[in-house]
């Protein structure tokens, strides 16, 4: 496929942008999220250490584009609450890293699984035409996040 060198128009940009921020947005708040008082970061740190395994906080700080004194709260927040647990590297004692507890792994799950049938039932009251547009568009969102995680800012 030939690549598009053309800019998108700035109307198109701020439109996308735009809603793809509402739908952050409305995916966020989750029953499970609310429930355990967590903000949008420790929810973004959470379901990242789960998702990745463990995670040298250092990784963590750099995929989250943290500061450190941020993450160090937010990380002792997780820890207090049970959700991770922080664990010193042998090998190195300057290097720490963080993983998913059990508990922090069953709250996460929930909060996919509710931020997913948040979505399932928006898209089911769509007409079907609509519906496919949004399901073709998959891939080109999922390389755009990609482009915009890995390109330059």
């Amino acid at each position: 496929m030939p690549a598009i060198t053309e800019a998108l128009d700035a109307a198109t940009a701020a439109r996308l942008r735009t809603v793809l921020g509402r739908l952050s947005r409305q995916l966020r708040t989750t029953t499970a999220s609310t429930d355990a008082g967590l903000t949008p970061t420790k929810i973004s740190v959470l379901l990242g250490v789960d998702r990745r395994g463990m995670t040298r906080i250092s990784e963590v700080a750099e995929i989250e584009a943290l500061n450190p004194t941020l993450l160090s709260r937010t990380i002792s927040t997780l820890v207090d609450a049970g959700l991770l647990d922080r664990v010193s590297d042998a090998g190195d004692r300057r290097t720490a890293w963080v993983q998913v507890t059990d508990e922090g792994h069953r709250l996460a799950e929930r909060i996919r699984r509710e931020r997913t049938e948040v979505v399932s039932r928006g898209m089911s009251v769509l007409p079907a035409a609509e519906r496919q547009i949004v399901e073709q568009a998959i891939p080109a969102l999922e390389a755009l996040a990609d482009q915009l995680r890995d390109g330059p800012r």
